[in-house]
Order: structure tokens, then C-alpha cells, then sequence
């Protein structure tokens, strides 16, 4: 009775730190109040002070160009182990080809070890490539400026990699008894899933970090246009990424003399087709759910829409008017097909023998890349042009639970976090590691919890990709909450 009276005790004292970041950094030049945002007390105390800590390791981290091709994350995951091992925790560097490792490390609850039980907080240590011609920074400086954090992986997906790195410190340094293993996983590959990626982790280290639950990238806080949060967008889906390449072969020779069997005029018509055709519109559970939540929050024509959607007399004409309105809508409720690279020739003067394209394909769960393929052979019905898929291409998973126990608390605790803005299920269109890990029957949930607006959220594998310094404290403070109250014992 007594150690349940002091545990009780601890915790009432931990419940009062509240979350304060307006001294978080002199450049911040928006506090969170601003962001129409409350405190918010945690369990393992006030994390302004980890927050602090947190962006210098995100600067670091940045500095380090894990641009994937090659990738490099080794070197990254090793500042990461340096991190946690001045906190006295373990890591494992876990080797997937020369110099790219994944970096793991736990929390062991005082109960016996449940894997079904475990919480893994997963995020990817590399980054899409830069063109530095279109940056006014050095991409991978780590540059603060104008109260922002630039550079790349500034959103895609190194302040994920730190705050899932507050939040599990702060559970080492709150010396709190949690109820459950939770893991900590930094991962190489996830924007090319090739020979480093998350799934050839699973399949030689599946032991060091089987879980039944992860939190992930994914998701996003939206801020409106007015600066507060709109919406929390809670991914328990994704689309499934396949690149297919089309090739054409012909007689090359003078240009000088053309002919109709030059291999660009026949790629380019058929580039032409595929890139002005719109597959059927299929609405999966998510989406459904996802349209129907956000309706109240858009201008009255949207909502009008998008309450309408699935209706048989205007549901075509609503899917239409969205599809219009947003590129990301339209994404979501069809498979999409985006050319993405073109080649062919190497002097002016000469027909090249040969063109290619790749498409870059984003399939709805539970649809087939065959398919679709044969119906792209029949829409550019040209013998000259092959199409091959890619053997790299991602695998359809199920969706992970919405009324499982963490996704509730997930819910309640960023609803509390940004002054009840509604939390709404999601499918993203980007590929995750998630994926992968609900193959293996992990309740898997994406949450980017930094509050952005749609411009800096479309800066994502883009020119010029920044973080509001505003929104990170709120990021790692919703991390933490999440983290200690799905695990720390009460």
C-alpha cells in the first residue's frame, strides 16, 4: 500500500508540470498560443527543456546527408546510439548492407515481455535527394532563419526521428514504471524500399523490435488559414507505391530524315494518354470516413460535396468537384499514375533506337497492379511500347484498427493537445515503413505531429522543405503524452 501510495503521489506532482515553450529558442518569432493551441500537463513532467534538446539533435541530424541513393544512415544511426548512450541506454546499430544500419534500443517494463504488448516508435533516418540550385540554403546546414528550421528531412521524416527520441528519453529520465517494452527504431531505406528498407529489417532483426503496436510517420496536423489547427489527420492507410517503365525501340538514324517509327514520337503519345486518363473512382471504409468527418470543417460548397459523395444521383459530380479542388483528395480516391522520368537520345542531330518513361503508380489498397496495367495497354494500344513492372514495388497491407485501444488514446490525446480540433482517420498517399509492419499484424498508426499549414506541408520532397520552430515543441509534447500514457503505469 504504501509503494502504491508514493507511485500515486509521484504521479499527482508529474501531473502539474505544464508544458511551457515560449522560451524555446530566440528566432521562434510565433509562440504556440498563437497556433491557437493550450498547455497540456504530461506525465513524465515538462518537456520544454527536452524540446530544446530535441531541435539541436534534429539540427545535427539534418547536417548529416543521408540522401537515399546511397542512403548513409550508418551515420546517423550512430550519432543517434551516442545520444542514447549519454542517457545510459543500450543501442544496437543492426546492419542491412555497407554502410546503411537501422538503430534500435528499449525500455523493458518490469513485466514479463509481451511482444503483443510493445510500442515501437518508428521513423526513417534517410532523405530524397536536392536540387541545391533551388535551395537560398544549404539544404543540410541545419539553417535557422525567419523562424523556421530548414533543410532536408526538416518534415520528411527527421523531426519524427527526434521527437520519437525525446519521448522515449523522457520515459528513461521520468524513472517512471511503464507497462509495456517500448522500442525505439530508427530506419534506413524507406524512400526507395530496396535492400536497406524496413522490409529486410523485419526479415534477419524481427526479434529486436516485434511489436503489437508502432507510431509512425503518416499522418498530419493542418493548420487553416486563421493559424490554428484545423484538423489531425490519424493515417491507418496507405496507398501502394509500384513504378512501371515503358520502353520503345526503333530504327534510330539521321534527324535529318525522320520517320514515323521514331521511338520518342510513339513514348511521347503514349506518355500522353496515361498521363490524361483517370482510373475509376473507388472509395475505401477510411476515405469514406475521412470526408465524412472533415465535412463540417470546409466552406459551406466543399461540405455540400463532400456529404454527398457516395450518393448514386450526385455522388459523380461531388467526387468530380473534389477531385478538382484538391490534388491529395483526388489521390485518394483513385489509383493514380504519375510520369516521373523521361529518357531518350544523346545527340540533337540523332533519332535515338530507343525511349523510356517510368510511371510512377499509387494503387488503392486492395487493388491490383496487373490490372491496371492491362487497362493502360489497351488505352495506348501501341505494339511498339512494352511495359514492365518494377519488381521492387510495394505490398498492399491491411488497415490497422480503429477501435483499438491506442488509436483512442492517440485520438484523445491530440484532440486535448490542440484544443479539441478533431482527429480524423486517414489514408495517406505516400508509402510508409508501416506497410510492413502491419503485414506483420502491428496495430501501425502515422502521426507528423508538428502543426504545418498546406504550403510548408507541400515543401515535402520538395524545394525548400522547412520546419515552423513554433510547432516543434508541440510535436515532441504530443509525442510524449501519447508515448507515457499508453505505457507509463498508474
Amino acid at each position: 500500500m504504501l509503494r502504491r501510495h508514493i507511485s500515486l503521489s509521484i504521479l499527482s506532482l508529474l501531473f502539474l508540470s505544464g508544458f511551457s515553450s515560449s522560451n524555446l529558442n530566440a528566432q521562434v518569432s510565433q509562440k504556440p498560443a498563437a497556433l491557437g493551441i493550450p498547455q497540456s500537463p504530461s506525465l513524465v513532467g515538462d518537456t520544454s527543456t527536452l524540446a530544446r534538446e530535441a531541435q539541436d539533435w534534429l539540427v545535427e541530424l539534418i547536417k548529416v546527408n543521408t540522401t537515399n541513393p546511397p542512403g548513409n544512415e550508418q551515420a546517423a544511426a550512430k550519432y543517434i546510439a551516442g545520444i542514447l548512450a549519454k542517457e545510459g541506454i543500450p543501442a544496437d546499430l543492426l546492419d542491412v548492407a555497407p554502410g546503411r544500419s537501422a538503430v534500435v534500443a528499449r525500455l523493458r517494463s518490469s513485466a514479463i515481455a509481451d511482444p503483443s504488448k510493445a510500442l515501437l516508435l518508428v521513423a526513417h533516418m534517410d532523405v530524397v535527394g536536392v536540387d541545391r540550385g533551388k535551395w537560398s540554403v544549404d539544404p543540410f546546414g541545419g539553417v535557422i532563419k525567419d523562424g523556421y528550421l530548414w533543410g532536408r528531412g526538416s518534415l520528411d521524416d527527421k523531426s519524427m526521428l527526434a521527437a520519437n527520441l525525446a519521448a522515449f528519453i523522457a520515459l528513461k529520465r521520468g524513472n517512471v514504471h511503464i507497462n509495456r517494452d517500448v522500442i525505439f527504431l530508427g530506419t534506413a531505406d524507406e524512400e526507395q524500399f530496396g535492400d536497406a528498407s524496413m522490409k529486410i529489417l523485419i526479415a534477419k532483426y524481427w526479434d529486436k523490435i516485434a511489436a503489437g503496436y508502432a507510431l509512425n510517420e503518416g499522418g498530419k496536423v493542418l493548420l487553416g488559414k486563421d493559424g490554428k489547427v484545423q484538423y489531425v489527420a490519424l493515417q491507418a492507410s496507405e496507398k501502394v507505391s509500384v513504378n512501371v517503365g515503358l520502353s520503345v525501340t526503333g530504327k534510330g538514324g539521321h534527324a535529318s530524315t525522320p520517320t514515323k517509327d521514331n521511338p520518342v514520337i510513339h513514348l511521347a503519345a503514349a506518355v500522353d494518354k496515361i498521363g490524361n486518363y483517370n482510373t475509376p473512382v473507388r472509395l475505401t471504409s477510411i476515405v469514406r470516413r475521412y470526408f465524412e468527418a472533415l465535412a463540417p470543417l470546409e466552406d459551406e460548397e466543399t461540405s455540400k460535396w463532400m456529404r454527398v459523395i457516395d450518393t448514386p444521383d450526385r455522388g459523380e459530380h461531388a467526387q468530380r468537384f473534389l477531385a478538382e479542388a484538391n490534388p491529395m483528395w483526388n489521390s485518394m480516391m483513385r489509383d493514380t499514375i504519375a510520369p516521373t522520368i523521361l529518357q531518350a537520345g544523346f545527340r540533337g542531330n540523332v533519332i535515338p533506337s530507343e525511349a523510356h518513361a517510368v510511371l510512377n503508380i499509387r494503387l488503392l489498397p486492395g487493388d491490383t497492379i496487373d490490372v491496371l496495367v492491362n487497362d493502360l495497354k489497351k488505352l495506348v494500344n501501341d505494339p511498339q511500347v512494352r511495359f514492365e513492372i518494377a519488381p521492387e514495388g510495394g505490398l498492399a497491407a491491411p488497415n490497422s484498427s480503429l477501435e483499438s485501444d491506442f488509436f483512442n488514446l492517440i485520438t484523445k490525446v491530440s484532440a486535448q493537445e490542440f484544443g479539441g480540433a478533431p482527429v480524423i482517420p486517414f489514408m495517406s498517399t505516400g508509402a510508409t515503413d508501416s506497410a510492413q509492419l502491419r503485414l506483420h499484424n502491428v496495430q501501425a498508426y502515422g502521426l507528423r505531429p508538428f502543426p504545418v499549414n498546406e504550403a510548408d506541408d507541400a515543401r515535402v520532397h520538395g524545394d525548400e522543405e522547412r520546419l515552423p520552430l513554433a510547432s516543434f515543441p508541440k510535436g515532441v509534447d504530443l509525442m510524449v503524452r501519447i508515448v507515457a500514457e499508453f505505457s507509463v503505469s498508474r
